[in-house]
């Protein structure tokens, strides 16, 4: 075990000096890319869903090996909207995880489907294609893996599961921008995938987002969607489809334009941080890193994610984070916890019928006895470092794992006071 020992008695948490003083590179990342493609925007005077906006969705496309993409408001509107293309409604059942943000359930939830909860693979934290067997039942219509932290879900087994269940797939990849599996991107490892660029995500406008697919006609029906129910080659009064207007604007597509344009090297350099950091804290007692992933070739690293055994450790997850926080570490538990959790669900069984308090109250579904224990385990144990650091020079990083070692090697002292 390659720890510190000999500084765990000089935690910055009993005012030891800080394994890591510096600053963390700020997010997001722009220049005068951004700055140009705004002003051109401006001066133009042609702010309003245009050339930009199709150039973006073009190179997206291609970014992630797609033939089509359809931009839109944000990564949840791109669920919502790829759900109804699909033909997800009333009554249907989706599959999700019980591990990601909420949007994954709450889109199923605004289509008037019924989101049901799956377990998670302890190994990559990405939804369980066992669990996900266990639960469909004859109202079953779709399945919604999540590619955490751009880890790429068991795409082989999901997809096999919904070819012999005659159910549809859509990848919910808003933290795999550029993931890559066998080099096919990230939301055409199925019948389409939906992405964010919300502003936290490793390419942003400060909101927006994506589906990509192959299938021209389903891009199609989600363009109608996403454009006030508008049909290729109509007139623009004719609203042949029920639609909503989700659209982009030109300032987004420029931003979008210039994050793309540099997100190709910023994955390398998370990719090599990353595997800097499993390196050194691969045989670190007490810390369990996520399973490698050999068939991807490409890894867009949204969090680097670790968990910590506390019977190993003698100290909770939560006091570990105390310790990294005061050594200068930006770690967290993560903002997720199991989704079956949240009000807006367990409502269920409380509140009476309301679009808002309680939308699926009445619906035959309760999630008050709903466990998804390994999901429940991970958000007591697992720990989040931000994409921003992964962007930091090589030292930083090293001094980053030393920060780590050394707080696991003086566990001792932490359990003592």
């Amino acid at each position: 075990m390659n720890v510190l020992s000999n500084n765990a008695d000089q935690l910055a948490i009993f005012g030891g000096p800080r394994a890591c003083p510096d600053p963390w590179p700020t997010w997001p990342v722009w220049d005068d890319s951004e700055r140009r493609g705004l002003n051109e925007v401006l001066e133009s005077g042609r702010w309003w869903f245009g050339e930009r906006v199709r150039q973006f969705e073009s190179e997206f496309a291609a970014f992630q090996g797609a033939r089509c993409a359809v931009s839109c408001t944000n990564g949840t509107t791109a669920i919502e909207m790829g759900l109804k293309a699909l033909g997800v409604g009333e009554g249907d059942e989706v599959i999700v995880p019980a591990y990601t943000f909420i949007a994954t359930a709450s889109a199923v939830v605004t289509v008037g489907a019924i989101p049901v909860f799956a377990d998670i693979d302890p190994a990559t934290l990405c939804i369980d294609p066992s669990d996900v067997e266990r639960k469909i039942t004859p109202r079953t219509k779709a399945i919604i893996p999540v590619h955490v932290a751009g880890c790429i879900a068991d795409m082989d087994r999901i997809n096999d599961i919904a070819k012999a269940r005659g159910l549809h797939v859509l990848e919910d990849a808003a933290h795999a921008w550029g993931s890559q599996l066998d080099g096919q991107g990230a939301g055409v490892l199925s019948e389409c995938g939906t992405f964010s660029f919300q502003v936290s995500k490793n390419i942003t406008a400060g909101e927006g987002g994506a589906l990509v697919t192959d299938n021209e006609e389903l891009a199609d029906l989600c363009r109608s969607y996403s454009h006030c129910g508008r049909r290729k080659g109509a007139a623009w009064y004719d609203h042949d489809y029920l639609g909503s207007n989700l659209r982009l604007t030109e300032f987004q597509a420029a931003i979008l334009l210039a994050q793309l344009s540099r997100l190709p090297e910023q994955i390398k350099r998370r990719q090599h941080n990353a595997s800097l950091l499993d390196a050194a804290l691969g045989n670190l007692q007490g810390v369990q890193l996520l399973a490698p992933q050999p068939r991807m070739t490409r890894r867009s690293y949204h969090m680097y994610i670790f968990r910590v055994d506390e019977s190993v450790l003698g100290v909770s997850r939560d006091r570990f984070i105390e310790a990294l926080n005061a050594e200068g570490v930006p770690a967290s538990r993560g903002w997720y916890r199991p989704l079956y959790a949240n009000a807006v669900f367990q409502n269920t069984d409380r509140l009476p019928a309301h679009p808002i308090i309680a939308p699926l109250t009445g619906k035959g579904v309760r999630y008050s006895d709903v466990c998804c224990p390994v999901c429940e385990q991970v958000c007591r144990d697992a720990v989040w470092i931000p994409q921003n650091v992964l962007l930091a020079d090589e030292p930083a990083i090293k001094t980053l794992a030393r920060a780590i070692q050394k707080v696991a090697a003086g566990c001792r002292l932490l359990r003592n006071r």
